[in-house]
C-alpha cells in the first residue's frame, strides 16, 4: 500500500534540516527535496553476522529501521572533536550517496529530524576505542567517548547494511536494517596490518587500497617495512641515494621505488583518517643490501655490493664497528621520526645471519637509542628480546612455535616489553593456502583458513605472561607478490580472522560459528571487488 503519511512529515521538517544547516559550521550538505517511494518495503532480514564479533549483540525483534530517502545523519560532539567526528559521518555518509542516491544531509543532533544519530559524548568506560551502536524503528544511534570510538562503530554499521552498500555505483533499495542493539570494545589495544613494500614496491593508491580493506575489519595499525635488501623506500634527504639508487629496482630487477615526503604524509594521512596508526620499519643490522649499495662507507671494507634482487634472506650486515653506522642510523631515525607522528619505530633486527651475536648485542641498544631520542618507542622482531631494551619496547614474534623463538619474546616480555603475536605458520598472509596457491611461499608451512583463526594470542607462547601481549599483527611480505590482485588473494579471508583475534573476547573464538560469519563476507567483497580466495572450507554466500 502507498504510505503517504510519513513523506508529508519528512518534507514539514525540510525547513528545520535547513535552518540547522545554517545555524552552524558543522553542516556540509544541504536538504534536498524528498522523493516518496511509491510502495511499502518489505522486512528487514536477520542481521548480518559480523567481523569481528562484538562484544554484546541483541537482536530487537519488530524493531527494523530503513534507510529513506529523507533520512538525516545527526552529529553531536565537543568543539574539541568536531572536525574529527565531522570526517566520520562524511565518510560514512559519501559511501552511503554514492550507492543510495540519497541526499542524507549531515547536521547537528535536532530532535525529531535525525533519525541517524552520531554521538561522542558517550561515557568515558567505552575507551579509545568502544561504542554502543542501535538499530531500531526510530532509526540508527552509535555513541563513542572518542572520535575513534565513533569510527569503529560506524565500520560496525557498514556490516549490518546490505553489501551493495559499500559498492562504487548507485543500486537498487531497499537499505534495510534489523534491529539490533550492540555493545563493543577490543580485546588488544594492538591489531595490525604489516605490508611489504620493500622486496616489491607499492604505490601510494596501492597502500591506500589495503587500508580501506583492513579499516573495515577494526584493525589500528599499519606496518610498512620500508628498507630491506632489494630496496629503500622512503625518503630520507641526508643521504639520498638511498632512494635514488637503493630504491630503484625490486625484486625480479623490475624498476622499484620510494615514497617522497610527501607521499608518506598522504599515506600517513590517509591512514589517520581511517584509525590507523603507521609504524615505519627500517630494518637493522642485517636486510640491509640497499643501504649498502646505496653509500660504500657504510661497509666495513668500503667496496659497495651490487644491487640486490633475489630473494635469499640473511647475508648483510651493517658495519657495527663504524661510528659512521650510528651516524647514519641517527639520521635515518631522525627523519623518518619527523615523517611519522605515530610514538613506534620498528628497527627490525630479524635474521642477522651475518652479524656475529656479541655485535648483535651491541647494535641493537645503540640503534634503539637513536630511535628514542626521536621521543618514539622501539619496536623489533622477536630477536631484540636477547639484547638490552629501552623501556616501552615491543617485541614482534615471528616464530612458528619452536622454543627458541619463544624464549626470545619471554626474554623480552621479563625486560618488560610487549609482545606483538605473528606466528609465522599461522598469521603470515604469504604462507599458500595449500600447494596449489598460485603463489606465495611455505617455509613456514601451509596456513589455510583455519589454521589463521584457530589459535589463541595469550596462550601460544608457553609461560608468556598474557598482560605481556600488546595484540596481533598479519604480515604480508612480497617476495613473490607484485601486484594489488595477488595481495588482496593472500590477504582474503585470513586477515578478517587476524582482526577478529585482536578485537573480540577469547569466549568469542569459536572456527565453527567464525567460518559461518565469514561465508557471509562474499558479497560485501564482491560488492568491494575484492579478489579474494574462495576458500572450499567456507560455505561462501
Amino acid at each position: 500500500m502507498t504510505r503517504l503519511a510519513r513523506p508529508r512529515r519528512r518534507v514539514s521538517l525540510v525547513g528545520l534540516v535547513s535552518a540547522a544547516l545554517l545555524a552552524t559550521p558543522l553542516l556540509a550538505t544541504p536538504a534536498i527535496a524528498i522523493t516518496m517511494p511509491a510502495t511499502a518495503e518489505p522486512a528487514a532480514a536477520p542481521a548480518p553476522a559480523l567481523i569481528p564479533k562484538p562484544t554484546s549483540q541483541q537482536a530487537l525483534t519488530g524493531q527494523d529501521y530503513s534507510l529513506k530517502p529523507w533520512s538525516v545523519v545527526g552529529v553531536a560532539t565537543s568543539a574539541k572533536e568536531r572536525r574529527a567526528a565531522q570526517k566520520v559521518a562524511d565518510q560514512l555518509t559519501s559511501q552511503l550517496r554514492r550507492t543510495t542516491g540519497y541526499p542524507l544531509p549531515v547536521v547537528p543532533v535536532v530532535a525529531g529530524v535525525t533519525d541517524i544519530k552520531l554521538s561522542t559524548n558517550g561515557p568515558s568506560s567505552l575507551g579509545a576505542e568502544g561504542y554502543q551502536l542501535r538499530v531500531d524503528r526510530k532509526g540508527v544511534s552509535i555513541t563513542a567517548a572518542t572520535p575513534e570510538g565513533l569510527y569503529r562503530g560506524v565500520t560496525t554499521l557498514r556490516q549490518l547494511l546490505p553489501a551493495k552498500a559499500d559498492a562504487r555505483t548507485r543500486q537498487a533499495g531497499p537499505w534495510n536494517l534489523s534491529g539490533t542493539a550492540i555493545a563493543d570494545s577490543p580485546r588488544y589495544g594492538y591489531r595490525g596490518a604489516m605490508l611489504d613494500v620493500s622486496r616489491h614496491f607499492f604505490s601510494v593508491a596501492e597502500v591506500k587500497r589495503y587500508i580501506d580493506l583492513a579499516s573495515l575489519y577494526k584493525l589500528n595499525k599499519l606496518h610498512l617495512h620500508l628498507a630491506d635488501d632489494q630496496g629503500w623506500r622512503i625518503q630520507v634527504d641526508s643521504w639520498p641515494r638511498l632512494t635514488t639508487y637503493g630504491g630503484s629496482l625490486e625484486v625480479n630487477g623490475t624498476p622499484g621505488g620510494s615514497y617522497s615526503k610527501a607521499d608518506f604524509a598522504e599515506i600517513v594521512r590517509y591512514a589517520s583518517d581511517h584509525y590507523l596508526q603507521v609504524i615505519p620499519e627500517i630494518d637493522t643490522p642485517g636486510h640491509t643490501n640497499a643501504a649498502l649499495a646505496s653509500y660504500a662507507q657504510l661497509n666495513c671494507d668500503g667496496v659497495a655490493p651490487p644491487l640486490y634482487t633475489g630473494t635469499d634472506v640473511g647475508f648483510s650486515s651493517l658495519c657495527v664497528a663504524k661510528q659512521l653506522t650510528y651516524d647514519f642510523l641517527g639520521d635515518v631515525f631522525r627523519e623518518v621520526a619527523q615523517q611519522t607522528p605515530g610514538d613506534i619505530i620498528h628497527l627490525g633486527g630479524d635474521e642477522a645471519h651475518s652479524t656475529p651475536h656479541s655485535d648483535y648485542q651491541t647494535f641493537v641498544p645503540k640503534a634503539a637509542a637513536a630511535i628514542t631520542k626521536q621521543h618514539k618507542r622501539v619496536m623489533g622482531w622477536q630477536e631484540i628480546g636477547d639484547t638490552v631494551l629501552p623501556a616501552g619496547s615491543i617485541a614482534q614474534y615471528w616464530g612458528t612455535d619452536d622454543a627458541g623463538s619463544q624464549e626470545l619474546a619471554r626474554k623480552a616480555a621479563a625486560q618488560g616489553a610487549k609482545v606483538v603475536m605473528s606466528p609465522a605458520n599461522r598469521a603470515y598472509l604469504d604462507m599458500k593456502y595449500d600447494d596449489s596457491t598460485p603463489y606465495g611461499q611455505d617455509w613456514a608451512g601451509l596456513v589455510d583458513v583455519k589454521t589463521a583463526y584457530d589459535w589463541n594470542p595469550s596462550t601460544l607462547v608457553p609461560n608468556l605472561p598474557e598482560d605481556a601481549v600488546a595484540g596481533v599483527e598479519a604480515p604480508l611480505w612480497t617476495e613473490t607478490l607484485d601486484d594489488v590482485d595477488k595481495l588482496e588473494y593472500m590477504a582474503f579471508p585470513r586477515l578478517p580472522g587476524i582482526a577478529e583475534l585482536g578485537w573480540s573476547q577469547a569466549s568469542a573464538l569459536d572456527w565453527t560459528a567464525y567460518k559461518d560469519r565469514l561465508g557471509g563476507q562474499a558479497a560485501r567483497w564482491d560488492a568491494l571487488s575484492v579478489n579474494f580466495y574462495r576458500a572450499p572450507e567456507i560455505n561462501w554466500h
